[in-house]
């Protein structure tokens, strides 16, 4: 006898979820929603470029394109969700941006855009995950990148 293949359903978290979940808040919360989340191993975030976030007041006003470095910070959010949606204990925790390796930025994200952020666990050592990330616009790749970030939960007092 076989034993059953144990599959799990792809979630979604929309924008309450993130709320309750990430410590940004606008201006600097750079996912508006969460598709198909493999528990901490892959998942879609999805951002909708527009043009009144404030960033395109600078970056340029005469030709307005999304820094890559936000870019960056909205894969590194996508996959911190997700850690933090599967800790496994129950208890609110904090993610901590680590490295930026292999960034590439292949072209401009413009407002109007729907940036989709495709992240896949690559490994995991204890508290510290990593993963390869490509961010697309209409299935053309944008950026990639590979990100790692450190996860602390908070200490229990003992009463001592």
């Amino acid at each position: 006898m076989t034993d059953a293949i144990k599959t799990e359903s792809l979630g979604v978290a929309d924008i309450q979820k993130l709320l309750a979940n990430l410590p940004h808040r606008y201006p600097f919360l750079l996912i508006d929603r969460i598709v198909d989340i493999d528990a901490d191993r892959s998942a879609t975030g999805i951002k909708n470029v527009s043009i009144n976030e404030p960033h395109f007041a600078g970056h340029f006003p005469e030709l307005p394109i999304m820094p890559g470095v936000l870019i960056i910070e909205a894969m590194a959010q996508t996959a911190g969700a997700i850690v933090l949606f599967n800790n496994g204990s129950g208890k609110p925790g904090q993610v901590f941006f680590m490295t930026i390796d292999n960034a590439k930025f292949r072209r401009p994200v413009v407002p109007g855009d729907q940036l989709k952020l495709r992240v896949t666990k690559l490994k995991q050592r204890g508290n510290i995950h990593k993963y390869a990330c490509v961010a697309e616009v209409d299935g053309f790749k944008v950026a990639e990148a590979e990100v790692a970030a450190m996860v602390s939960f908070p200490v229990e007092e003992t009463g001592v």
